[in-house]
């Protein structure tokens, strides 16, 4: 067989692949999503907890107490409870930090288990590297305590300095204990005595509640689950599941349906940083780009006499003005109903950066040619 025969055969082969991709790539992303990605339980839910303690043990980093009242009140107060009076005494040291214990109970947490709990400076320590949490209670809405936190930190973050420099990376005024709080309190729910669950949409949608309203009716049978609003599904407890609504629960999160979303364009002009969704769609239009960019060079050089000749140095000015007005940009035509392959390859070829993207996707909004809503972060 000749080299040309076998070329056409490469490329008879890669155009059968490319097409066999091209039929792939939609039902990859039309991809169904299993009920528990895309909806919480209500009731079913996690609790913030708070405390505020002291981090000991620290190398001269922690807060200095003249300019942390707070930590000396909090540092006097655990000694006198401890047994050791310093009331009125002047406390100099630099080796402890008053900080916030942050923490979450997950939904169902059994007194005696562990949570994750993170940690933060309220002063002005320079790092928390190496100290100790004493213990400190985790209160929830209530006031009440619902953990009690203590242990070693794990900073990510470290700092160092000398006389003339100083290096700081991450941040090393924050930390996290793994299983450093203790629940002491449990949450009290009888989710087996639930005769309604609502399932809460995390990005509330028409469609996908109605998507999943049929899915729940469709794998319990009858019309069990209703459509409340856009983020409310509402589902009847069936007669067979009566005292086991985990259970039913446990069937329903493993249903799946596809979520649907209105086209969107996310954009955070701090960062430059652009979501483009994929329904998003742009009528017929015509798209041009560019900036007009003034440069003043100034290059100044200096004239000397002769030698043994008579005159002065001087500096003689050279200004150098350079104008870039983009000529060379061409104009790109988008046609109608782009997808958001084409409309990313059409800006491309303009060789638009994100900076500029940002005004150009407004712009062309602005001129009723963009089928989607634009949201700043």
């Amino acid at each position: 067989m000749g080299s040309g025969a076998v070329t056409s055969v490469k490329q008879r082969v890669g155009a059968v692949l490319a097409a066999l991709l091209l039929w792939a790539v939609p039902a990859l992303a039309a991809a169904p999503s299993r009920i528990k990605d895309i909806a919480d339980f209500e009731s079913v839910r996690e609790n913030m907890l708070v405390g505020y303690g002291l981090v000991v043990g620290l190398k001269g980093t922690g807060d200095s107490l003249r300019n942390s009242p707070f930590t000396q009140e909090s540092l006097t107060s655990m000694l006198e409870r401890l047994g050791v009076s310093t009331r009125g005494n002047l406390l100099n040291t630099k080796n402890v930090a008053a900080v916030m214990v942050t923490g979450t109970l997950p939904a169902f947490a059994r007194r005696g288990s562990r949570i994750d709990v993170k940690v933060s400076a309220l002063g002005d320590a320079k790092s928390l590297q190496g100290g100790t949490l004493l213990v400190t209670p985790l209160l929830g809405a209530d006031g009440e305590a619902y953990a009690i936190a203590q242990g070693p930190l794990s900073v990510g973050g470290f700092a160092a300095e000398g006389e003339s420099a100083r290096v700081v990376r991450g941040v090393p005024t924050t930390g996290r204990i793994s299983a450093g709080a203790i629940v002491e309190r449990e949450v009290t729910f009888a989710l087996n005595d639930l005769r309604e669950v609502r399932i809460a949409l995390r990005n509330p949608d028409f469609t996908t509640a109605e998507r999943v309203a049929s899915a729940v009716n469709g794998a319990l049978g009858g019309s069990l689950a209703q459509l409340l609003d856009p983020g409310t599904v509402l589902v009847t407890v069936p007669a067979g599941y009566a005292g086991r609504t985990a259970q039913l629960l446990t069937e329903i999160e493993q249903l799946r349906v596809q979520p649907d979303a209105p086209a969107r364009i996310l954009i955070d002009e701090d960062t430059g940083t652009i979501v483009i969704g994929a329904d998003v769609r742009i009528n017929r239009v015509a798209v041009a780009q560019g900036n007009l960019t003034v440069r003043v060079t100034e290059t100044p050089q200096v004239s000397q006499p002769n030698p043994f000749g008579e005159g002065e140095t001087v500096e003689v000015p050279r200004t150098t003005i350079e104008v870039d007005d983009q000529g060379d940009r061409r104009v790109v035509v988008l046609d109608g109903g782009v997808t958001l392959n084409d409309l990313v390859e059409g800006l491309n070829a303009l060789g638009v950066g994100p900076r500029d993207l940002i005004g150009l996707l407004q712009a062309i909004r602005a001129a009723g040619a963009l089928q989607a809503d634009i949201e700043v972060m």
